[in-house]
């Protein structure tokens, strides 16, 4: 699998999680201390977050690291 399509899963992973917790990209970014248009490019597939902050991620969540990871 290419990074791209990766990035992407990812991205559709973070946002599945984020709806599922009832929160706008607003109110993820707010709770993580970064910008709204960084959440909407991580679902976008457009930027690739560091480990430190999908644990981070996983964490504001309260989910687990290999729901935001899995790739079908």
């Amino acid at each position: 699998m290419d990074k791209e399509k990766i990035l992407k899963q990812f991205g559709k992973n973070v946002k599945i999680e984020r709806i599922k917790k009832d929160l706008t990209q607003e109110q993820l970014a707010e709770i993580m201390g970064v910008s709204q248009n960084y959440i909407a490019n991580i679902e976008r597939g457009k930027a690739n977050m560091s480990l430190i902050k999908i644990y981070e991620l996983a964490s504001f969540l309260k989910t687990d690291i290999c729901s935001l990871v899995m790739i079908n």
